[in-house]
Formats: C-alpha cells, structure tokens, sequence
C-alpha cells in the first residue's frame, strides 16, 4: 500500500496586510514537522505542496530539518486553499466588528459565512462544489503517485484537508452530510497537523486525522 501524508501550512499572519506568509511560529511549527517526520517515518518519495506562499514555505521549513531535497517536488495548485476573503466578503449575515484582529471574532464570522457557501447560497467566483472537485482531483493524482510501498507528503491548507477527510469518512453521504462533515474538520485542523491517507487497490481510505505530537502548548494554533 501507498501512504499520503496531507500537512495544513504552519500559522499564517492573520491580522497583518499580507495573511499568506508564515508566523514566526509557523516557521517554528514546520521545522519542528520536518524533524519529527524524518525521524519516525520513511523518507517521501514525492513532496507536493499547493501553489500557496504559506505552502511554499512550510515545505522549505520542513525540508531544512529533515534534509529533504526539494529540486523533484511537485507544485499543484489545485491544493490551494478556497478563498476565504471572497466567502466572508458575500456574507450578508450578522457581522462581527472585531473580525479582522479578533481570532475568536473571525472564526465565528468564517463558520457562518461558509456555511452559507456550503450550502450554494450567494454568488462566488468558485463554488464550494467546484472546490472540492479540484481537490479530490488533486488527491487522485496524489494517490497515484503514492504507489506500493511509497509515501507522498502534501503540504496544502485545512480547507482542502477537510474536503478530504468528509468525501473519505463517509463516501456515501449526500452532499448536505458532505458538507456538514467538512464543516466539522476544517474549524479543528492544526497548523502543521498531519492526516493520513492510505492508498490500495480498493482506492484511498482515511487512516488517521489531525496528527500533531511534534507541538506543545506555546506552538499550537488553528489559525
């Protein structure tokens, strides 16, 4: 069997002009994920990340521990993360004035505003069924190369990662459930968490989600 190993980019600056660049703490957050992974599981045989700043740099985090080399890894952008800004922008619900300094604030904005997206209500550029397309799309093509014996390691944000876990955990969910359940994994994924996909010959299944012993207290965040 093959493994993939899906790991949400380290924090983000939330709150700052320019929220696709890594904390200082999520560069810590990386390099600590790079020394954990190199230390207790096989070296990859494929590093993917999504086209994402923050994606780009929590692999070169995790590569500068491990002693990975990054000239073979693979950029696909279908990884991306949705656009969160767009959803919350064409959310014409109650606001929350501190949204944009106040994590707590932001969160309780951002759960209500996708859920409306969830839900297909508003227009936005990309549909939340478009989303999760181009992500099982990328999963796909991620599986495939994680043949036999490999392991793939793919750096990509919690949106895309809860795509995943929904359309895996329950396969059989209409799309209402779907979206519930993606609801339910994106509020908790952890920066730099690692979720376990493994593949064989009955197609890709859910081994474990939200894997994070490499952080303590001072280094765990969600946003």
């Amino acid at each position: 069997m093959g493994l993939v190993l899906l790991v949400r980019h380290g924090q983000a600056s939330f709150g700052t002009d320019d929220y696709d660049v890594l904390s200082e703490t999520g560069w810590v957050q990386g390099a600590r994920l790079g020394s954990w992974v190199s230390e207790r599981e096989a070296t990859p045989s494929l590093l993917v990340r999504g086209g994402m700043r923050r994606h780009r740099e929590t692999l070169e985090a995790m590569a500068q521990a491990a002693g990975w080399d990054l000239a073979g890894s693979v950029v696909d952008p279908d990884w991306d993360e949705f656009d969160h800004l767009s959803v919350i922008a064409g959310y014409d619900g109650p606001s929350e004035p501190d949204a944009g300094h106040d994590r707590r604030a932001f969160q309780r904005l951002f759960e209500r505003a996708t859920e409306r997206w969830t839900a297909g209500e508003g227009t936005h550029e990309e549909t939340y069924a478009g989303f999760t397309d181009r992500v099982l799309g990328a999963l796909g093509r991620a599986s495939d190369a994680a043949g036999p014996g490999r392991t793939a390691v793919v750096v990509t944000s919690g949106g895309a990662i809860a795509v995943v876990c929904a359309a895996l955990a329950d396969p059989e969910a209409d799309p209402a459930g779907r979206a519930r359940l993606w609801q339910r994994f994106n509020t908790v994924v952890v920066n730099t968490s690692i979720t376990r996909v493994v593949v064989g010959s009955t197609g890709s299944r859910l081994l474990t989600f939200n894997e994070h012993p490499h952080l303590d207290a001072d280094t765990l965040t969600y946003r």
